[in-house]
């Protein structure tokens, strides 16, 4: 996967909440936790280090990241949360979600589909993987979200999980979830029967969701924020592409750095050089599709592959789709803007 996974800053406040909540002092890990504020963004490997710590407070409870999860309010998500609080219905408050999911997670991962009589939204597993514990907090906090915006909510039909329980932490779950639990998927899921997506919302506003709407359009036209370690590294990188060295080695050369200090540097931010890399060309090669003029052969050796196949190959790893496909749909997207306008 080409993008990497993080965590919005403000999610490191939902586990203070949860000391809070629980009179746990711990001084020390508050300290880490609050060197991040709400408006930067936590690397996945930093994040689970910092629940694990958190959690590890707590040994006589079988699964206190659920605890944690239920501590959410929309101030720990963000504009996405007033979204999903002013939108019509339950079923538009998911799509709201996945279409703004990038503003939380700097990726979007979640998939929305009719599965028999209910309605499932699915992540893949990320990279780096978030964790059992994580993915935990993610879906209790989802989940409760929703019940507190509805009365009489519908639990889900079913929650799925990636990773594995204990007897206790299973059956602790499923009392949380009041469904069936299952684990070790392929995915994370969460299903809702579809006759409970026409449900109202009940802070349902048409107008005030149209502005945020706008305003979470702005946010997301504003990802990713550059660090100068990026805007370093993205000047260099079509000249290391075009001279087929776009290594590790190579980028710290020309940056006038040791090959270490480079790895580290991007290990700070929860990345390898492979990582940032597909990264990088997923974005350029974004950018060059939608160029009429450029040949797909023209754009795999703009990319540094010596071949179209091989080009082609990494674009449906990334995307899961291939390039010539991917410009097809843009240009017909485009086409339709232009009808559209004229």
């Amino acid at each position: 996967m080409a993008q990497v996974m993080r965590v919005t800053g403000a999610w490191t406040r939902l586990l203070q909440d949860w000391f809070d909540a629980n009179a746990i002092t711990a001084p020390e890990l508050r300290g880490a936790l609050s060197r991040w504020s709400q408006h930067e963004t936590v690397p996945i490997p930093i994040w689970r280090e910092l629940l694990a710590r958190g959690l590890a407070l707590a040994p006589e409870q079988a699964a206190p990241e659920l605890a944690v999860g239920a501590c959410v309010t929309p101030a720990h998500v963000g504009v996405m949360a007033y979204l999903v609080l002013a939108s019509d219905t339950l079923g538009e408050a998911l799509l709201a979600y996945q279409r703004y999911e990038r503003l939380f997670y700097g990726i979007n991962l979640a998939e929305v589909e009719a599965v028999g009589e209910d309605v499932e939204i699915r992540w893949p597993k990320a990279e780096p993987p978030l964790g059992q514990r994580a993915d935990g907090v993610s879906i209790a906090a989802l989940v409760t979200f929703m019940r507190r915006q509805m009365d009489n909510p519908p639990p889900p039909s079913r929650v799925c999980f990636t990773g594995s329980l204990s007897l206790a932490a299973q059956s602790a779950y499923e009392a949380f979830f009041n469904c069936p639990v299952t684990t070790e998927d392929s995915h994370v899921r969460v299903r809702f029967p579809v006759a409970q997506l026409t449900k109202p919302m009940p802070r349902r506003d048409p107008t005030l969701k149209a502005l945020l709407d706008q305003q979470a359009q702005a946010l997301l036209r504003a990802l990713p924020a550059r660090t100068e370690l990026d805007s370093a590294l993205h000047q260099v990188l079509p000249r290391l592409l075009s001279d087929g060295q776009a290594n590790l080695e190579q980028a710290a050369k020309v940056m006038h750095l040791s090959p270490r200090t480079l790895q580290r540097r991007l290990a700070e931010r929860g990345l390898s050089w492979q990582e940032w890399l597909d990264s990088s060309r997923e974005e350029l090669a974004t950018h060059y599709l939608q160029d009429p003029g450029l040949a797909l052969s023209d754009i795999a050796l703009l990319l540094g592959y010596s071949e179209q196949s091989a080009f082609n190959r990494a674009y449906r790893r990334w995307t899961g789709t291939t390039p010539a496909k991917a410009r097809k749909h843009w240009t017909q997207q485009s086409g339709a803007s232009i009808s559209s306008s004229t």
